[in-house]
């Protein structure tokens, strides 16, 4: 088996597991995340790769670096932030980018055919500018989204498990 399909089978496997757990308990597992980031190491290693190492650590930090102010804001999980570090130490640095890019892309397009086909446009846009009127007037850093099972609180996995199926099926 080559080295690129076993890279493939465990991007997906990652990615697909962390899409149950926060389907199913609404959070991913901190336990699934250091064995993704150990999966991935070895991995890293294994490959032979002489510059997999570094790599690897490049891919794992650029995730954190460019999104940790949406989760400063709340607007994105740390479970999402880290599933994407987990995917970039396997990925690289200029792969991660692009799937954060179709992840961003897919989880768009979801949130407007929710908002769409459920209504709701008005509603949701009066609560972004309530959002930063808040923010603005007090100071305080507030979850952006609304606690429950708020029908526009997508599960931000779907959309970077769909950016990862489109990377292993070799669009980008």
């Amino acid at each position: 088996m080559s080295k690129v399909i076993i890279r493939q089978m465990l991007l997906l496997t990652i990615a697909g597991i962390a899409v149950l757990m926060d389907l199913y308990e609404m959070r991913i597992k901190n336990s699934w995340i250091i064995c993704s980031f150990i999966a991935g190491l070895i991995y890293s290693i294994w490959s032979g790769n002489r510059h997999g190492i570094v790599q690897y650590v490049l891919g794992t930090a650029v995730p954190l670096v460019l999104l940790g102010w949406l989760f400063y804001f709340r607007m994105l999980g740390s479970g999402d932030i880290k599933l994407f570090c987990v995917l970039g130490g396997l990925m690289g640095p200029y792969h991660i980018l692009w799937c954060m890019w179709y992840a961003v892309l897919a989880g768009a397009v979801l949130s407007l055919a929710i908002l769409f086909f459920c209504g709701g446009f008005h509603q949701r846009f009066h609560y972004l500018e309530q959002y930063v009127r808040q923010l603005i007037e007090t100071g305080k850093r507030s979850p952006y989204y609304r606690t429950g099972t708020a029908f526009e609180n997508i599960h931000f996995t779907i959309p970077i498990f769909m950016s990862v199926m489109l990377y292993t099926g070799g669009i980008y």
